[in-house]
């Protein structure tokens, strides 16, 4: 079931994170894979302000999404789940919870980055309804998120921001 997260929650996330990004190697992104979790300090600010929604299997922390407020959109910040709990139908779940966060506070819709040729990345969250979102498209803060993740590197392998009006 999905519900927000508590603080007794946020440990056991970078773990859940760390597995989720082991699916990166199989198609050349080791990278990714080995990135840094973010931290519980980092966890709490979402956690503190109803932001972080987990999927909680019977006590096993399976899944989590992250969100925030960019640009007049809900923005899908991080959403991870185990490898043993894909092709479950917890991704879109997670979004439709984000969604409903969003819808709730007048938001236009939903946005996210990711990337472009990772099939269960932007192909992914195509046939959730997102599509890509040209430069000029992109509000100012979205324009910054993306930024950011080229300052850090991420553009080695193609990223994109996407959108889901409501």
């Amino acid at each position: 079931m999905i519900r927000l997260a508590t603080p007794a929650d946020l440990p056991v996330l970078p773990d859940l994170e760390r597995a989720a990004g082991e699916p990166f190697r199989t198609v050349g992104m080791a990278e990714i894979a080995d990135d840094a979790p973010p931290s519980v300090e980092e966890l709490s600010v979402f956690q503190s302000a109803s932001r972080c929604w987990v999927w909680d299997d019977d006590g096993t922390i399976a899944a989590y999404v992250l969100a925030e407020e960019v640009d007049g959109f809900g923005h899908v910040e991080q959403v991870s789940l185990l490898p043993s709990h894909a092709r479950r139908g917890l991704g879109r779940e997670l979004i439709e919870a984000v969604g409903t966060w969003a819808a709730e506070r007048g938001l236009s819709g939903l946005t996210l980055t990711t990337f472009a040729e990772v099939p269960w990345n932007a192909p992914y969250y195509e046939r959730l309804g997102f599509r890509v979102l040209a430069d000029d498209e992109q509000g100012p803060a979205l324009r910054e998120i993306r930024r950011a993740e080229i300052a850090r590197g991420l553009d080695r392998w193609p990223r994109v921001a996407m959108v889901r009006a409501k």
